[in-house]
């Protein structure tokens, strides 16, 4: 697997193709298939997806962009929307590779709710997570406000690689496509799980020793955090 330092912006479109396959047959992307994904290419270039879904990728769905949100090429009025969603993490975060926004349907359930989602399932735990995904307020798509909002969680919670956006969605971002596709999966079985444990009486926190003692057997069989 290529890693984002190294990917050209061929490379970028063929990872993100194929994360968004992932996606859907996870069953994150829900019936409408919306989504936005980008990926970093250079210290200052994305490629970002055009239009709203993602159902049938290839190499004219794609436009690049600067950190400052410049567009190199034609960019619709739906991209420009969600452009400073991408780029603002990207510059928050110099190790973020990949960031992708879905309507994963238990996710943004708890999204819908305005509520977090505990860290209760054990491989969220994997992907570095010791705190409960948050919720951002509301504020329309990409506006300043819900950008701001996404922005102070990043910087303020370093362990995070994900938040959910208020009545909206979801938001994640790690190293690469692949895996920033794969944190998605789990979340939002995460979010599923929780849901049909609280008809069992409500799901159970993980032992506060549960996340030193998962990063040490990881550490143990030479695995890395997933994010």
């Amino acid at each position: 697997m290529l890693t984002m330092a190294n990917l050209t912006i061929g490379n970028a479109k063929t990872e993100l193709i194929h994360a968004a396959r992932q996606l859907h047959a996870s069953g994150v992307l829900f019936k409408g298939e919306h989504a936005n994904l980008s990926a970093r290419i250079d210290d200052d270039r994305v490629v970002i997806t055009k239009g709203g879904s993602i159902a049938t990728l290839d190499e004219d769905s794609f436009v690049v962009v600067t950190l400052q949100g410049e567009p190199e090429g034609d960019i619709d009025s739906v991209t420009a929307e969600i452009v400073q969603m991408h780029t603002a993490v990207y510059r928050a975060r110099a190790t973020v590779g990949s960031i992708m926004h879905v309507h994963a349907p238990h996710a943004t359930a708890f999204a819908v709710a305005n509520q977090a989602i505990p860290i209760a399932y054990e491989p969220l735990v994997r992907f570095g997570f010791t705190e409960a995904i948050p919720v951002v307020p509301w504020a329309p798509r990409g506006s300043e406000a819900s950008v701001g909002g996404i922005v102070r969680i990043v910087e303020e919670h370093p362990g995070l690689s994900a938040v959910l956006l208020a009545n909206h969605g979801v938001l994640a971002f790690t190293s690469s496509p692949v895996q920033t596709a794969r944190l998605l999966a789990t979340l939002d079985e995460a979010a599923e799980l929780v849901l049909h444990a609280r008809l069992l009486g409500g799901e159970k926190a993980l032992p506060e020793q549960a996340f030193e003692q998962v990063k040490h057997h990881m550490e143990q069989f030479g695995s890395k955090v997933m994010a």
